[in-house]
C-alpha cells in the first residue's frame, strides 16, 4: 500500500490522457516526504489502477442529452487514495493537496472545455481486520548501506 483507485467517466477516454495522469499521481506519491524527511510511501507498494465508469449518471445528465445517454460534455474524475495507518494528519493533508494539484493541473484544459467534477478523498485503513501481503518489488527498491 499506498493505492489509489481512480473512477472516472467514460467520456474522459478521448479527452484526456489518463495513463498519463496515472503515472503523475504515482509520481505525486513517490515524491511525498514526511516531517523527517523519509519518504512517506514506499516504492514498491505504490499502486494506481483507473476505471472507466461504464454507466454513470452526472448532476442532471444535461436534460437535451438525457435519451442519448447523459450530456458528454459533464465528466468527473474520482481518486480514492487508500493507505495502511501509522501517518500523521499533517501527512494526510499533504498527500491529499499534492493530488489535487497533480489531478488539476493534468485536467486543466478539459476543465476549460467541459463541465468536470473532481475529488480526492484519502482515507486510511483503521478497522483492518487482515492484510496478506506477498511482493517482490520491494526488493528492487531497498537501499543497503
Amino acid at each position: 500500500m499506498p493505492h489509489i483507485v481512480m473512477n472516472y467517466s467514460a467520456n474522459l477516454d478521448t479527452l484526456a490522457d489518463m495513463q498519463m495522469l496515472c503515472n503523475a499521481l504515482a509520481d505525486t506519491l513517490l515524491s511525498q516526504r514526511a516531517e523527517d524527511g523519509s519518504q512517506v510511501f514506499p516504492t514498491g507498494g505504490v499502486r494506481v489502477f483507473a476505471y472507466p465508469a461504464a454507466h454513470c449518471a452526472i448532476a442532471d445528465g444535461g436534460a437535451a442529452a438525457m435519451e442519448a445517454g447523459g450530456n458528454p460534455d459533464y465528466g468527473f474524475v474520482y481518486i480514492n487514495l487508500r493507505m495502511g495507518r501509522g501517518r500523521s494528519t499533517l501527512v494526510h493533508t499533504k498527500v491529499g493537496d499534492a493530488l489535487l494539484a497533480t489531478a488539476s493541473v493534468h485536467l486543466d484544459a478539459l476543465f476549460r472545455t467541459h463541465h468536470l467534477g473532481l475529488t480526492v478523498q484519502v482515507d486510511e485503513s483503521l478497522s483492518q481486520v487482515y492484510d496478506g501481503k506477498r511482493s517482490s518489488l520491494h526488493p528492487l527498491f531497498q537501499t543497503h548501506a
